[in-house]
């Protein structure tokens, strides 16, 4: 599981199918232990998460299995808006 900030959207015209009625968010990872600067990704939004909230998300098949679904071609999934961590 990945902890970030959503910095933005991603609006797409054009995309796979299986994507209709996804939305798509940009997150920065964060690294409390070492304040790393991760890289930024893109991850599908399944519980309505907007730019500034802080997001807990799972990727690779963890992704598609929070989707209930094994067809969908994406590799990130926000699970969770955070509310606070104590480290």
């Amino acid at each position: 599981m990945i902890v970030g900030n959503v910095i933005g959207n991603v609006w797409a015209t054009r995309k796979d199918e299986n994507l209709n009625g996804l939305k798509l968010l940009v997150i920065k990872p964060l690294d409390y232990a070492s304040d790393k600067d991760l890289p930024t990704f893109v991850a599908a939004d399944s519980i309505g998460a907007g730019i500034g909230e802080t997001v807990l998300v799972v990727n690779g098949s963890s992704a598609r299995m929070a989707l209930g679904r094994k067809d969908i071609p994406v590799d990130a999934i926000v699970v969770g808006i955070i509310d606070a961590v104590d480290v």
